[in-house]
């Protein structure tokens, strides 16, 4: 169970990596979208997440559940933003920086909130 909880959370940071990276390609002037990495990363994150809580819920040791909720709303709001303009030709500043702000979040959520496995 363990090789499976460090497979996923293996998993889940490459989703978060490859959103803020995705966000990060197009810091700076210019028109901002949703590319790829972002669309592919968000949901990565949030379907590797679900399923490490679900490990974790399964064996020994059970997660923070508040932790777990922040995590899963700032999550939901982020694929939310994602999907809601994956297909337009260009997204605000706005939405851009919401998206960004929001990935900062849950990253710093997930390294600062103490808990031992989630």
């Amino acid at each position: 169970m363990d090789t499976l909880r460090l497979i996923l959370l293996f998993v889940h940071i490459l989703g978060f990596a490859a959103l803020f990276g995705g966000l990060l390609t197009q810091a700076g002037p210019g028109p901002k979208r949703v590319n790829s990495l972002m669309r592919d990363g968000a949901g990565t994150a949030f379907v590797a997440g679900l399923a490490l809580v679900g490990v974790l819920e399964a064996g020994d040791t059970s997660p923070d559940h508040a932790k777990v909720a922040v995590k899963l709303v700032v999550g939901l709001v982020i694929l939310g933003l994602v999907m809601a303009n994956v297909k337009k030709e260009q997204i605000s500043q706005a939405v851009w920086g919401s998206i960004l702000g929001l990935t900062v979040v849950n990253i710093a959520v997930a390294v600062f909130w103490s808990s031992a496995h989630v």
